[in-house]
């Protein structure tokens, strides 16, 4: 597990073909918790479904958590760059 993950590097990662489920967990537990960003739970949102798509077991409860803190359209946003992210890789 990495200790130190900065977003710019995780996002990196996560551009390439096989960014693991650990990778795409790591950048949404930054955008749910504000580390290092500022706090988007659209985009904790993504990343932890993204994350879940990957294996993620993790990943599915925190996107549940986060889903209940968004307005419907919020979550519509995120599922819909999720699907936009999965089409390029």
């Amino acid at each position: 597990m990495m200790a130190r993950f900065n977003t710019a590097s995780a996002e990196m990662i996560a551009e390439g073909q096989n960014a693991s489920g650990d990778v795409l967990f790591q950048l949404g537990i930054m955008y749910a918790t504000g580390r290092t960003v500022p706090i988007d739970l659209v985009a904790a949102h993504k990343w932890f479904n993204l994350a879940a798509l990957r294996g993620s077991n993790e990943a599915a409860r925190y996107r549940r958590e986060v889903a209940e803190e968004m307005t419907a359209a919020d979550i519509a946003a995120a599922q819909r760059d999720a699907r936009e992210w999965l089409s390029r890789h």
